[in-house]
């Protein structure tokens, strides 16, 4: 904060010598008249800053395509002079900082434009910000001396160009408000996600992306009391604002509710006042915790979304199912407005807000409230996911410590999904409620959360144990670490002599980084395919062997393979002799050899651009391996040839002669890989194994149940519609897959896996080809909803599995290993079906 500080006092120092502009004066247009670029929205708020000294700029870091991410911070000019003590005085009160409070300041913080499309949110943020700093204006004045105003008003500055510069294209200059005129057809993938086309606002707990890790520490930092996210649904919805939908999360303090309420009333009575409709209560529920409302709510201040009718398509004007234009000025001062009631009711409530506040951080870490009080986590087998699932932790402020040598222990084991006796070592560790982040801390490793309502906006189970491939318990006592934790430092790699060969581990997503690093340097490397055992250590099938003969030729070998495993942490194993006391010898043919493949990912119209965007993310900044991008309307003229490996992510996009080519490509020895929907359009296909019913006596029993649910649902009530079609449906449950440890796919991953089932989608065993993973029943099932109807479908079905096809494969992922980009364990998954199968 030191520099802000220093930036903040030369400010004052030179003076505020012209005149501050509004948005339309600053621009040169009025709102509504078109969209604004980044580096003009960027512009105005520093003309701000240099031009009222009771405004700051704080720049938070940049996005991936480099624009800078920055919050504009406005409070009166007695609370400028003492911000930095206000700031403090905050983290007193969560217990992140030792000390007591001086000051009772309420802090406001309002994001704008994380969804890059839903850009009437920046246009709104510039209006709302500039008529509570207007010097003129005496009830922003007073609306600032009791809180501080951070407002971020391009969250996602790479997504919202996109649309901006694609819509600034293609709008006529006259309004057109057909919806099928082009400026209302936004092409693939939408200006909606940020560079890798990941959704910011479902990536808060994670912080997989570079904007939300960014703005997270700055968030930190302040923790505000009120945090409210503007953006945009559908062109047919008026307006919603809070009170949430149901389900809400139990840990939602009675305070969050009444404080959405309040708000609601005071947005309700301006949009009343003005004849405009909305609706609240519906549809948007505070469960996921990686949202921009749910987890602030899980940091104790008032988590709030905003939803104006409009979206990308609206573009500036565009007709509803009503025949009714709705303008991109109308959509703007509807938010500007519910973004005044936002200032309002802070200003009102300031005092009561940051007591609240407090009390909800006194109040969780001595009295936490959820079933599960305590968690430990094993470190024994895998040690590199335990210390990335501590990363995570570390990133949102969540403490631990040793658990220390102790017996008699009874919890939930996650694994199992039933009560165990386990006892713990010195290296385990031991996450309890009992700290300032009691409530993120419960919810982050709560097994299953309590729903109250069945029809949910996301997925309902993310346990942390699960993400990450790791042993843990949770249980309902309190269990206080042994010693405090301190991260043990990496012993570098050092060799006397050269040895023949190299050994790395292979389990975690850090040694698939190592391997292409590996690859990246023209290096071949050898991974054992069963267990062995030399010098009396024993390693798993799937362990990495680079081995000097074959890399001759490498100029520095040594030193390369060294420090590559230096970088990565990786400690590695020696050997100076290929014969083995126990397996297979380095030389045996069984042994296969790896050489870098030349990977290509399908992307474009008909495939999902959140997973195509995971699959790019992965590769590019998780594996930093060379990927081609395809697109899939071009295949026709693409030369497969040249590639090793092609990805297919979730969609529906491969028919007629494109399907025959990617046919004929694999049977000549190329490797296709899957995901999800994608597999649907190799099922029942002439010449492949894979189905969805083991017989047709299985298919026409399927369909007579189907048909036979139709049936009943036709004389149900049309408001049940909704709820009876969740029975079908799967939003986040976690079953146990059982995997085949000998078979290349599942090295590294052991005999069992947790996957997350966001589908409804479900495949028969293979008749021809290898079930790698499958749910053999429903004792698989352990956490998260599934519908009643689908649930039972799921036993004696294939999860992960691979055909051959002539010389090459297709590897099935019916579900996502990759999801979000989050769920650490799949990715383990995804390395071996690139790099592994078909080997």
């Amino acid at each position: 904060m030191r520099k802000i500080f220093t930036l903040f006092l030369t400010v004052l120092v030179v003076g505020f010598s012209w005149a501050q502009k509004s948005p339309d004066e600053f621009l040169g247009y009025k709102a509504g008249e078109r969209f604004t670029p980044h580096h003009k929205v960027v512009a105005y708020f520093e003309h701000l800053a240099s031009t009222l000294p009771n405004v700051l700029l704080v720049y938070y870091g940049e996005s991936v395509e480099h624009r800078p991410l920055f919050v504009a911070i406005a409070s009166s000019s007695d609370n400028m002079n003492n911000l930095e003590q206000i700031r403090k005085d905050n983290l007193m009160r969560t217990g992140l900082l030792e000390g007591t409070p001086s000051t009772n300041v309420a802090i406001n913080w309002m994001q704008y434009n994380v969804h890059g499309n839903e850009a009437v949110a920046t246009e709104a943020a510039m209006m709302t910000f500039w008529e509570v700093v207007n010097p003129k204006n005496s009830e922003g004045k007073s609306w600032l001396q009791n809180q501080v105003l951070i407002v971020d008003p391009c969250a996602n500055p790479d997504g919202k160009d996109r649309y901006t510069n694609w819509y600034n294209q293609k709008v006529n200059h006259r309004l057109q408000p057909d919806p099928q005129s082009t400026e209302h057809m936004e092409p693939w993938p939408g200006g909606r996600p940020n560079h890798y086309l990941l959704d910011l606002n479902r990536d808060w707990a994670w912080q997989t992306q570079a904007e939300t890790l960014q703005r997270l520490k700055l968030y930190h930092e302040w923790m505000p009391h009120l945090f409210v996210d503007y953006h945009e649904q559908g062109i047919n919805e008026p307006f919603y604002f809070a009170p949430a939908a149901k389900p809400v999360h139990e840990q939602i303090s009675p305070f969050q509710h009444e404080f959405q309420e309040i708000y609601g009333r005071n947005t309700a009575a301006k949009f009343d006042a003005n004849n405009w409709q909305y609706f609240t209560k519906e549809r948007f529920d505070l469960l996921y915790p990686a949202y921009g409302d749910t987890y602030p709510m899980y940091n104790g201040a008032i988590g709030m979304t905003i939803e104006k009718g409009g979206s990308g398509r609206a573009g500036l004007g565009m007709l509803n199912a009503f025949g009714d234009t709705v303008t991109l000025a109308e959509r703007i001062i509807h938010q500007h407005t519910a973004g005044i009631s936002a200032v309002e009711v802070t200003a009102k409530h300031s005092e009561r807000l940051t007591q609240e506040f407090s009390k909800f951080f006194k109040s969780s870490a001595t009295s936490p409230k959820a079933k599960y009080k305590s968690f430990v986590v094993k470190a024994d087998e895998h040690p590199d996911r335990l210390a990335a699932l501590l990363a995570l932790l570390d990133k949102n402020k969540i403490t631990y410590g040793y658990a220390g040598n102790k017996s008699g222990l009874r919890g939930l084991d996650y694994m199992t999904g039933k009560s165990a006796t386990f006892s713990t070592t010195e290296e385990d560790i031991i996450i309890n409620a009992y700290q300032p982040k009691s409530v993120l801390t419960q919810v982050l490793f709560e097994p299953e959360a309590t729903l109250e309502d069945s029809i949910t906006y996301d997925i309902t189970s993310w346990a942390l144990p699960y993400v990450y491939g790791v042993q843990a318990y949770a249980l309902e006592t309190r269990l206080d670490p042994a010693k405090k934790f301190e991260k043990k430092p990496f012993e570098p790699n050092q060799f006397s002599e050269k040895p023949l060969t190299y050994i790395a581990p292979w389990n975690a997503t850090k040694h698939a980084r190592y391997l292409a690093a590996l690859l990246d340097n023209g290096m071949r490397i050898r991974m054992a395919d069963a267990e062995f055992e030399i010098n009396q250590n024993t390693y798993p099938a799937g362990s990495l062997l680079i081995m000097r003969n074959g890399n001759q030729y490498i100029k520095d070998f040594d030193q390369k393979v060294v420090d590559l495993a230096n970088k990565f942490e990786i400690t590695l194993s020696v050997s100076n002799s290929s014969y083995v006391d126990r397996g297979k010898d380095f030389g045996s043919s069984d042994i296969s050899v790896m050489r870098a493949p030349k990977v290509a990912i399908v992307g474009g119209s008909g495939t999902s651009s959140l997973n195509f965007g995971e699959l790019w993310f992965f590769f590019e900044q998780e594996l930093d391996y060379p990927v081609s991008i395809l697109e899939a309307d071009m295949l026709g003229r693409m030369d497969l040839s040249k590639y090793d490996v092609l990805i297919l992510p979730s969609g529906n996009y491969l028919s007629g002669s494109n399907f025959t080519k990617v046919h004929e490509w694999i049977k000549a020895g190329g490797k296709a890989i899957a995901i999800e929907g994608a597999v649907g359009m190799f099922a029942d296909k002439e010449g492949f194994s894979l189905s969805m019913f083991d017989s047709d006596e299985d298919k026409k029993a399927f369909q007579k149940s189907t048909s036979d649910v139709a049936r009943s649902e036709r004389i149900e009530p049309y408001t049940d519609r909704e709820r009876m079609g969740i029975s079908t449906s799967a939003a986040g449950a976690i079953f146990e897959v059982k995997l085949d440890p000998t078979y290349p796919l599942n090295f590294g991953m052991g005999n069992k896996y947790y996957t997350l089932k966001n589908n409804g989608r479900r495949y028969a065993y293979l008749n021809d080809g290898v079930n790698a993973g499958i749910i053999p029943s429903l004792d698989s099932y352990r956490f998260g909803f599934i519908g009643n109807k689908l649930k039972p479908q799921m036993k004696e079905s294939m999860v992960y599995g691979v055909e051959y096809q002539g010389r090459g494969q297709i590897v099935y992922m019916v579900d996502n290993p990759m999801f979000r980009s989050f769920w650490e364990a799949g990715k383990l998954f995804m390395a071996n079906a690139i790099f592994v199968v078909g080997n």
